[in-house]
């Protein structure tokens, strides 16, 4: 039985402690907050509830696979699971609406046609195609696989399919997702949909590369699901999960430097000055931090993957409305810029034009989050620059968007509440509050997130800030990653 120290509580830290737990080891979980579930948390006022963080989620897969090997009760017997129908309401600049049934082709398809013209959904229905090919191509080593040594392949290969694009008499191949919008999609409000999923991330599509696709795609493919109650349910299951494991939780106790012998990681030394002693160590904080843990010497080598750096943040803006939430409301609604290069210098970091950014609208009918009948609890979210702005200007210009889903909202308001990239600073210890995106392939390697294993050796990360990235999906497959490498060692060639 090895002693294992955990930093952080983040979802694919606990997700790590519960495997590691039921392989027979001793597993300390050392929190620096008051709570647990990271970026995963929940705001309650006057009887409203929130979720501030995630507040959908796909490929429930994941969780599905770390409860059934970490005890008896499935992951259904421990949370109420809702697949969303329609899994998205779209507002796009022109007034147009549609909704899109979840997880069902011919039903986007048929959608897409009534709304945006006839030929709309079959060229979106062949994207999808070309992203199902993708997704095959990346699911193993994107996903289910360690980062591979020669990480190089997947930092040079386009995964997503070719198709070449005349222009000028040359022929041409798209590099980026705004490329495959506007060669392959040949519609705005279409494209829009597209690069939708990459603003969910904080991704400026201009930038990101052509696999970005799979984002819509998976999606599409594995559903849109909700946890009753709020997606802080799902780590309070979690967490749950760990102490019946008999993992144990230290709240409150900050990690400021990792103990080191041997050349090999032997535990942690908290702010009173004590060192628990570990004979491995994973760590939940973002490469920043434990660049600093580790007293500034980077636990990166050369040749490995770069720690990204930190992009985009989220500004989540928490309404409190009077009147029960309409029949027929969407759970989600996205609320399309009117001004999409504007959007996306701003979030790039340009400070010129303001602009007002997409805006997902989260209307969850579920009892849970109001205090009764006669109330609706709303949510919306934007990616925002991580640096820079008024946040009491940007939840403003929020609510004015929001204003296109729902027309009466200010006059139901009571009021309103604003989740700032400084909170998510506050809550998860990432620079600047920034969130980080799941890892993709090609674009030089820049779109990949360092390997879970570091040159220090029983140092193990995990978490949004490693390999496979950001989004809670792969936060639970950066878990069940670290728990293979430590239990099986090197060996260790991914999920089965």
């Amino acid at each position: 039985m090895a002693r294992i120290a955990v930093i952080g509580a983040g979802m694919g830290a606990m997700a790590a402690a519960a495997r590691l737990a039921v392989a027979g080891h001793r597993v300390v979980v050392y929190e620096r907050t008051g709570t647990y579930g990271g970026a995963v948390r929940r705001l309650e006022r006057d009887g409203f509830g929130f979720d501030t963080g995630p507040g959908l989620f796909t490929l429930p897969a994941v969780y599905r696979d770390l409860f059934l090997k970490t005890g008896r009760e499935p992951l259904e017997e421990c949370v109420e699971l809702v697949q969303v129908d329609p899994s998205s309401h779209h507002v796009f600049a022109d007034g147009t609406r549609v909704s899109l049934p979840n997880a069902s082709r011919a039903g986007v398809v048929s959608a897409l046609d009534e709304a945006l013209g006839a030929g709309a959904g079959r060229r979106w229905g062949d994207l999808l195609v070309r992203a199902r090919e993708a997704w095959n191509r990346m699911r193993r080593p994107l996903l289910e696989e360690p980062l591979w040594p020669n990480w190089q392949v997947l930092a040079e290969r386009e995964p997503y399919p070719a198709v070449p694009h005349r222009r000028l008499l040359r022929t041409r191949v798209a590099g980026t997702l705004a490329e495959v919008g506007a060669w392959e999609l040949r519609e705005p409000r279409l494209t829009a949909l597209l690069e939708s999923h990459a603003l969910a991330f904080g991704l400026d599509p201009r930038t990101a590369p052509a696999n970005a696709a799979i984002l819509a795609y998976m999606e599409h493919a594995f559903g849109t699901w909700y946890v009753r109650g709020g997606m802080r349910e799902l780590a309070r299951a979690v967490y749950e999960r760990c102490l019946a494991r008999k993992v144990e939780f230290v709240f409150g106790a900050e990690v400021t430097a990792l103990a080191e012998k041997d050349g090999r990681a032997a535990g942690v030394e908290l702010t009173d000055g004590t060192v628990a002693e570990a004979d491995f160590v994973v760590a939940g904080v973002s490469p920043a931090v434990l660049d600093r843990l580790n007293r500034g010497t980077p636990v990166r080598g050369d040749g490995e993957v770069p720690a990204q750096r930190p992009g985009a943040s989220r500004l989540t803006v928490l309404l409190a409305l009077r009147g029960g939430r309409p029949d027929g409301a969407a759970h989600r609604t996205v609320v399309h810029s009117a001004d999409r290069d504007a959007e996306l210098d701003a979030l790039s970091g340009d400070t010129g034009r303001a602009a007002a950014p997409t805006v997902t609208v989260l209307r969850p009918d579920d009892p849970a989050l109001v205090p009764d009948a006669g109330h609706e609890s709303v949510t919306l979210t934007a990616a925002v620059p991580a640096r820079g702005g008024d946040p009491a200007a940007r939840a403003e210009q929020l609510i004015t968007v929001a204003e296109r889903a729902i027309p009466d909202l200010r006059e139901r308001l009571l009021w309103h509440q604003v989740h700032t990239p400084a909170d998510i600073a506050e809550e998860t210890g990432a620079e600047d509050g920034a969130v980080p995106p799941p890892a993709l392939a090609a674009d030089g390697g820049r779109r990949l997130h360092p390997a879970n294993s570091t040159r220090t050796p029983g140092l193990f990360t995990v978490g949004g800030w490693s390999h496979p990235g950001g989004g809670l999906a792969h936060a639970g497959m950066s878990g069940a990653l670290v728990a293979g490498l430590i239990v099986e060692g090197p060996d260790f060639r991914g999920s089965q």
